[in-house]
C-alpha cells in the first residue's frame, strides 16, 4: 500500500523514524508503508481526560495515531481550566472525554477520537480486548489496580492478541513516573504497590500538644478547633467562610509555636487534600507515555524496561530502572504474600491495618481461611454473623503461617496473605 506523503506533512517529523532502519530497531521492524499503516490502524485507549489525559490525547494525535478512544467519568470544573488546556470556560459542567475528543479532532481532522463518559469498571473484557495499547492518565490508585488486574486476567497464553500493553503515567506536584507493563510478562502495578504507600497520618497528640509543621496547625484547626467551637456546623471545604475561619485559627496556632508558613492557599490544600498540579510535570510524563506507545505500535525502538521516575522540584532529574515481578504478587504471581502480624491484635485491628499497609491498601476487606469465614463486609446477614470475630485475637482465629483469602469490592481479584506471627 502506497503512502501519500504529501498528505502526511503534519507527520514528517515522525516519518524520519519510520522510513529507515536504525541501530536499535526491532529485528522484525519493516521500514516504510507497513509500519506507518500499522501505526495508523492501531486502536489505542486513553483512560483519563484530565491534566495528564489532555496532554496524552494531543501527543497521540500529533504522533500519527488515527484511531483513539478516551474514557473518563468526570465533568469539567472551573478549577481545571488553568492546566487542562483542551477545555474552555463555556465547557464547565460538560463531559471531559467528549469535550477533549471534540477539541483534538477539530485541530487534527484526520484523527478519529471516540469518547466514553463513564467508569472503566462499567466496561467488560470484550471492550478492552479491541485495543492494541492502553494508556492510563489516572489520579486514582484504585482505578489503576482495577485496570491492571483486568488486563492480567484477560491474557490467554494461546492467544498473543489477548496481551494488551499498559502504559501508565502519574504525577504529583513536581514528581511523576511513567512505566510500561506487559501483563504476566513484566512487573505489574500490584507488584509495585508499595511504591505508592498511603500517606502516614499525623498522631493526634502531635496536633494537640507539639505541632512542628504548618500543616500540623491546619490539621489542628480542622480536627480539634472546629469540633470545639463549631461542632454543630458541618465543615464545607468549598465554603470560603469555613476555610477563612480555619486559616485564622491555624495562623494563631502557628504564631503561638513560632511556626512560619501557614497561608490561606496552604489551608485550602491541606483541608481538601489538594496536591498541586504542575502543567510542566504533566507535559513531561505525557510525552514519556506517548513515546512508549509509539515504540510499542511501531517497534522502531525498544520500549522502556520498565519504570521511569522524574522529579523537578530542586532540579530536573530522571532515573530508569527495571522493577522485577514478585512471585507473591496477588495479581500476576502464584504465591501468597507474607505479612507479619501481632497475634494479640484483634481482627478489627488487622482489618484496619490492611487499609494502611503499603502492600495491601484494602479498605473494605472480606476475610476467610480455607476452613472458615473470618469476617464478611456484606451481605448484612453474613456481616452480623461474623461480627463477633472482630473483637477476637488473631491468635484465636488463625494459626501461625496460615493463609487467608481476602476480597475487596473495589477489585476483581482475590488476595492471598500468609500470616506470620511476630516472635
Amino acid at each position: 500500500m502506497a503512502i501519500d506523503y504529501a498528505a502526511r506533512r503534519r507527520y514528517r517529523h515522525i516519518d524520519k523514524f519510520l522510513n529507515k532502519v536504525g541501530p536499535s530497531t526491532d529485528p522484525d521492524f519493516v521500514a516504510g508503508a507497513p509500519t506507518i499503516t500499522a501505526l495508523e490502524e492501531s486502536k489505542v485507549l486513553v483512560i483519563g481526560a484530565g491534566g495528564l489525559g489532555c496532554e496524552i490525547l494531543k501527543n497521540l494525535a500529533m504522533s500519527g495515531f488515527k484511531d483513539i478512544h478516551v474514557i473518563d467519568m468526570d465533568t469539567i470544573d472551573v478549577s481545571n481550566l488553568n492546566r487542562q488546556f483542551l477545555f474552555r470556560k463555556d465547557d464547565v459542567g460538560k463531559s471531559k472525554a467528549e469535550v477533549a475528543a471534540a477539541c483534538v479532532m477539530k485541530r487534527c481532522k484526520d484523527v478519529k477520537i471516540t469518547p466514553f463518559n463513564g467508569k472503566i469498571q462499567d466496561k467488560d473484557e470484550d471492550f478492552y480486548m479491541q485495543f492494541k495499547i492502553i494508556i492510563c492518565g489516572l489520579d486514582s490508585i484504585e482505578a489503576r489496580r482495577w485496570i491492571n488486574a483486568t488486563l492480567v486476567s484477560m491474557v490467554d497464553m494461546d492467544n498473543p492478541e489477548s496481551l494488551k500493553p499498559l502504559v501508565d503515567g502519574g504525577t504529583e506536584g513536581f514528581k511523576g513516573q511513567a512505566r510500561v507493563i506487559l501483563p504476566t510478562l513484566t512487573s505489574c502495578i500490584e507488584c509495585q504497590l508499595d511504591m505508592h504507600a498511603p500517606r502516614a497520618a499525623v498522631p493526634l497528640c502531635t496536633l494537640a500538644t507539639i505541632p512542628r509543621q504548618p500543616e500540623h496547625c491546619i490539621e489542628w484547626a480542622k480536627i480539634i478547633a472546629w469540633e470545639e467551637h463549631r461542632k454543630d456546623t458541618i465543615l464545607d471545604t468549598d465554603e470560603p467562610e469555613h476555610i477563612t475561619w480555619l486559616y485564622e485559627k491555624a495562623l494563631n496556632r502557628a504564631n503561638e509555636f513560632n511556626i512560619p508558613g501557614v497561608t490561606y492557599q496552604m489551608t485550602q490544600g491541606v483541608v481538601k487534600n489538594i496536591i498541586p498540579a504542575i502543567a510542566s510535570t504533566n507535559a513531561i510524563i505525557a510525552a514519556a507515555c506517548c513515546n512508549e506507545a509509539f515504540k510499542l505500535a511501531t517497534t522502531c525502538n525498544p520500549n522502556l524496561s520498565n519504570y521511569m521516575m522524574y522529579t523537578g522540584d530542586d532540579s530536573i532529574y530522571t532515573y530508569t530502572f527495571e522493577h522485577e515481578q514478585k512471585p507473591d504478587c496477588p495479581v500476576c504471581g502464584n504465591l501468597a504474600k507474607t505479612i507479619t502480624v501481632n497475634p494479640n491484635h484483634t481482627l478489627q485491628q488487622f482489618i484496619e491495618s490492611l487499609g494502611e499497609r503499603p502492600e495491601a491498601q484494602l479498605k473494605k476487606p472480606t476475610l476467610r481461611t480455607e476452613s472458615t469465614s473470618l469476617y464478611f463486609q456484606s451481605p448484612p446477614s453474613l456481616e452480623e454473623q461474623t461480627r463477633p470475630n472482630l473483637s477476637k485475637r488473631l491468635g484465636e482465629l488463625v494459626a501461625d503461617g496460615e493463609e487467608i483469602g481476602v476480597s475487596d469490592p473495589a477489585f476483581t481479584i482475590d488476595f492471598k496473605f500468609k500470616l506470620v506471627f511476630q516472635a
